[in-house]
């Protein structure tokens, strides 16, 4: 099989040639870059140095010869290589905010200020977090060629870290659900800005785009999506973003009201905050079952062992999601942590799972490695 890369210089592009250069069943790559057309990509990148030696061509001879098309490609230009695609009968998965939002023309205009140009492609795509849509993503790739909306990288540990509470009527009625995550700098991509450079972000925590980031109606969608899947009501949202001075991964901390079954009022001593009681210990214990019950099947989601943190460091390099499982002292609140290697499980490792699914392989083919820790 032929796979090819467009944007293929940028991070996530690169991320996407590392892990697809040892994939058993792609035998030849085409990558495309115009930033660097004509070059060699090893010479963008000299640790592919006797491994990928490609040169850089026009996207359009990558579709052309290509099986399976990953864009890579900034939000809101991809539509005319996906239609290519289509009508060469390639199947095309995007990196892009361009098809996480299927048909719904009205939320991607609001946020990212641009209509759909094709319109009838998002009647025919599906959204590519493989743990909430995994069924429809093969059933539409049986079909023909498929279009593969490739999650964001906030969403995706929000919406795996939230997905068992919310289907299984964890989340008490009318809640709030709060989300804030912190994550590389990695995130913002390749293009130099002032807000990535070095001094601006070092030594530092800064919370950015408060109440408006583009992956809020994401998230949120997802949660609605999820909440369906056990007949709940989905919660409202707030969604707040960290840059950290880090290369990669992604840290959400998921704050939960719990539903009153799942509540376990604290032991307070003369309005005194005290140590998290027995109760609340079996009462982890009960949630914490729960996630592993319903994580059991899934190869790339690790319900962590209680006492157990979810971190960066663990996940780095690797397709992975981990999920920690606490519980405030006052027994009322769920408080899920997860994380993931923002370039791999949060974009690159992804869209390389969704083509397994797509071409009916093993899921975890290309993405078997152990983290790397160090």
């Amino acid at each position: 099989m032929i796979a090819g890369v467009i944007g293929a210089t940028g991070y996530a592009g690169a991320e996407l040639v590392r892990l697809l250069s040892g994939h058993p069943n792609v035998s030849e790559m085409l990558l495309s870059s115009v930033s660097f057309q004509g070059k060699q990509f090893h010479e963008i990148y000299p640790n592919f140095l006797g491994r990928v030696s490609k040169q850089l061509l026009k996207a359009e001879d990558v579709i052309a010869a290509s099986d399976v098309v990953f864009s890579a490609l900034p939000h809101a230009v991809g539509e005319p290589y996906a239609q290519a695609c289509m009508d060469r009968g390639a199947h095309y998965i995007d990196l892009s905010s361009d098809f996480r939002f299927d048909d719904d023309e009205e939320t991607f205009s609001a946020w990212y200020g641009k209509g759909y140009a094709h319109p009838e492609l998002h009647k025919k795509s599906v959204y590519g977090l493989v743990e909430l849509n995994r069924k429809q993503i093969a059933h539409l790739a049986a079909q023909g060629p498929a279009i593969i909306g490739n999650p964001g990288c906030y969403p995706t540990g929000a919406s795996l870290g939230a997905f068992p509470a919310l289907a299984k009527g964890l989340v008490a009625a009318g809640a709030t659900v709060i989300v804030n995550s912190i994550t590389g700098i990695t995130g913002g991509g390749r293009e130099p800005s002032p807000a990535f450079h070095f001094p601006e972000c070092t030594d530092s925590v800064t919370p950015y785009k408060i109440g408006a980031h583009r992956h809020s109606p994401e998230i949120a969608r997802n949660f609605n999506a999820m909440a369906a899947t056990g007949n709940q009501a989905a919660p409202a949202l707030i969604f707040t973003p960290h840059l950290a001075p880090i290369n990669r991964g992604i840290l959400s901390t998921i704050y939960i009201p719990l539903a009153d079954k799942y509540r376990t009022p604290s032991i307070s001593s003369q309005g005194k905050v005290m140590p998290p009681a027995k109760e609340i210990e079996e009462a982890a214990k009960k949630i914490h079952s729960i996630y592993e019950g319903f994580y059991k099947d899934e190869p790339f989601v690790r319900v962590l062992p209680l006492g157990l943190f979810a971190a960066t460091n663990r996940v780095r390099q690797s397709n992975y999601c981990d999920i920690s499982v606490h519980l405030d002292i006052s027994g009322g609140t769920l408080i899920i942590v997860s994380a993931i290697d923002n370039m791999l499980k949060g974009a690159a490792g992804q869209a390389v799972q969704n083509m397994n699914v797509v071409l009916g392989v093993d899921e975890k083919t290309g993405l078997e490695a152990i983290p790397a820790l160090f």
